[in-house]
């Protein structure tokens, strides 16, 4: 088959690319490259799925460029997308609210206008577990009212998850959109608390702390994110949206604890107040996913931190 993987040069999407190539499939990755972090590290990504074999192509351009989608979708023809594209993480958008609605909302808009216009009938988007905002209950189920977003990003994810209903009614597309539960793993983005934490108590400097370390996160790691991807890519569903998540969670405390555990050194405290946009806890109900999905999330944060800081070492430089 042939897949577009938008954001195809960053974390996810290059691991994404590599298991479809793996796969047999054709893969296109769009991606424009922006300095969100440094550009050498997507290029990196980019050369270790060509590294991979079977038919690959980049195109460098941008979602909210509207002829740069419309060359890409006249360059091939899809038979699914993968949309991972956007600008992201919760305190970058707070600063920037407006770019942030404008990409992850006018280019998936973008997107799912060149896939109707172009016959592609399957697409899969990533939404966050950003929407549920400060949840009256845990863990977060799909079902749980989401109209209480408290930053600029979770709201663009919202929006991304309406209009790909809109599609689905309108023009009968399937759209699966997947909720995942703060993604870690090798080559994690370098602005992420896992990275950020292992390369500055690696460095023996200090780590920022919000808070009393009593936050909470479902972290989950990135073979369990594919697994869940690809499951969707391989069943119709008319219009779902699904959680992935380890269904687990972790205090930050705990976290810092396993990352000095496996780096074999101690952090340095540098404890500052909660920040906006924050929630106190993130935890998934997957339930849903397992039964429709089959997906089984398999790493633990015990299993998977190593795993992480092993890659990390590898690459520090």
């Amino acid at each position: 088959m042939n897949f577009l993987v938008t954001g195809g040069a960053g974390f996810i999407g290059s691991h994404v690319c590599e298991r479809l190539l793996r796969e047999g499939h054709c893969v296109w990755a769009f991606d424009d490259l922006n300095n969100f972090y440094d550009p050498r590290i997507k290029q990196q990504n980019l050369r270790e799925i060509a590294s991979v074999g079977g038919h690959f192509q980049f195109f460098h351009g941008d979602i909210t460029d509207v002829r740069a989608v419309s060359e890409l979708f006249s360059a091939a023809k899809f038979d699914q997308i993968i949309h991972l594209a956007a600008r992201a993480g919760v305190r970058p958008s707070l600063e920037q609210p407006a770019l942030y609605q404008r990409v992850n909302v006018e280019g998936a808009v973008n997107i799912l206008e060149a896939a109707r216009k172009t016959g592609v009938r399957k697409i899969t988007i990533a939404s966050s577990s950003s929407v549920y905002g400060v949840n009256s209950k845990v863990p977060f189920s799909e079902s749980d009212p989401v109209f209480s977003a408290v930053s600029p990003y979770a709201a663009s994810k919202f929006s991304c998850e309406a209009l790909g209903h809109v599609y689905h009614h309108l023009y009968q597309m399937d759209v699966a959109l997947l909720r995942f539960f703060t993604v870690y793993g090798p080559r994690q983005r370098p602005d992420l608390a896992i990275h950020k934490f292992t390369k500055l108590i690696d460095a023996g400097q200090p780590i920022p702390v919000f808070g009393d370390g009593s936050t909470a996160r479902d972290h989950t790691f990135i073979t369990d994110i594919l697994d869940g991807i690809f499951a969707c890519t391989k069943n119709e569903f008319g219009y779902e949206i699904f959680n992935l998540g380890e269904s687990e969670t972790i205090r930050l405390d705990k976290l810092i604890s396993l990352i000095e555990s496996a780096l074999g050194k101690k952090a340095v405290i540098n404890r500052q107040p909660l920040q906006p946009g924050d929630v106190p806890i993130t935890f998934a109900d997957i339930s849903k996913a397992q039964r429709i999905l089959g997906y089984n999330p398999q790493v633990s944060a015990e299993n998977g931190i190593p795993l992480f800081v092993d890659w990390f070492r590898k690459n520090r430089h």
